[in-house]
């Protein structure tokens, strides 16, 4: 296994590199000119000339390049335009928030649907599965933003159960803040994971080891439990990794909704103030992460099911 990784990071070497002359190009020649969207279409050369002198923009763009390559190297990815502060430093601190509100929520969603899950799966085709599968259809169907409305008048304003935004850098003060949108989270993403989570938990009911261990008298939530939820692990674990890249974009309303300073609210800000270099850099960062979720997705496969071989 150590040496399929080592083999793997090696061979994401290109493809970062791919996915950074693909963001390079995208925000820095097919974007237009960054100075220019800087200083606003009514400045003069002399503005446009000095902020392109400034932030190296004068440079030709094979050396632009390289030291675009070199920040990615460094973890320095220079400046705001609209802040000035560095926006490594942005990360860090943006991290913090997204993680306190990203990770419990993914982590109750995950839990919750994958029991609700085996439970409709196990009720097949009685009330239970048909009424949970209605009720999925239609969490699905409800935007995002009806959630948050929702929950922020009726639940914060009206009854005055959470706070309705904000937030506490302490530990345990921070909860208070988050427990609405955890709440949202939960709700809103558990329509089409319980529904995936049920389609793969039944394809694992029709097959042949199934059917031998009901017919040497193996209780049915023995088969559930024991064969079928262990044996249907292999999509259940791809479909959790592979969100877990997106969990930051999956947090970009909920951040700026309720008010919450991590990645997603840097990232909206970025795009209101076209602040060119923190959302090139956020475009660059979600890529790294569905590179390696793809790379952790390969590791966990080996481990959860022994017939999958890394090579």
């Amino acid at each position: 296994m150590f040496t399929f990784l080592v083999r793997r990071i090696i061979g994401t070497i290109p493809i970062v590199f791919g996915v950074a002359l693909v963001v390079f190009v995208l925000f820095n020649i097919v974007g237009g000119d960054p100075a220019l969207m800087m200083v606003g279409k009514h400045a003069t050369a002399q503005q446009i000339a000095d902020i392109r002198r400034e932030y190296g923009l004068d440079l030709p763009l094979p050396i632009q390049f390289l030291h675009y390559l070199r920040d990615i190297a460094t973890f320095d990815f220079g400046r705001s335009y609209a802040t000035r502060q560095k926006i490594s430093d942005m990360i860090m601190n943006g991290v913090g928030p997204s993680l306190s509100l990203t990770l419990p929520a993914f982590m109750l969603t995950t839990v919750v649907s994958v029991l609700l899950g085996l439970v409709v799966s196990y009720f097949r085709g009685k009330i239970i599965d048909r009424v949970a599968v209605i009720l999925c259809v239609i969490g699905m169907s409800i935007s995002v933003l009806a959630y948050i409305l929702f929950g922020q008048y009726y639940l914060a304003y009206d009854l005055r159960l959470f706070p309705i935004s904000g937030y506490d850098y302490s530990l345990t003060g921070r909860f208070e803040y988050l427990a609405l949108p955890i709440l949202l989270w939960l709700f809103l993403s558990m329509g089409s994971e319980v529904r995936f989570f049920r389609t793969a938990i039944l394809e694992e009911t029709s097959q042949d080891y199934v059917r031998t261990a009901r017919a040497k008298g193996v209780s049915e939530p023995r088969v559930f439990l024991k064969h079928v939820l262990k044996n249907s692990m292999v999509p259940i674990v791809t479909n959790v990794v592979l969100e877990i890249p997106l969990l930051v974009l999956g947090s970009f309303l909920f951040e700026n909704f309720f008010g919450i300073p991590g990645l997603g609210s840097i990232t909206i800000d970025a795009l209101h103030n076209s602040d060119l270099p923190v959302i090139k850099t956020m475009a660059f960062v979600i890529s790294l992460l569905l590179i390696f979720g793809n790379i952790m997705t390969d590791l966990i496969y080996a481990l959860v099911d022994p017939r999958v071989k890394l090579s």
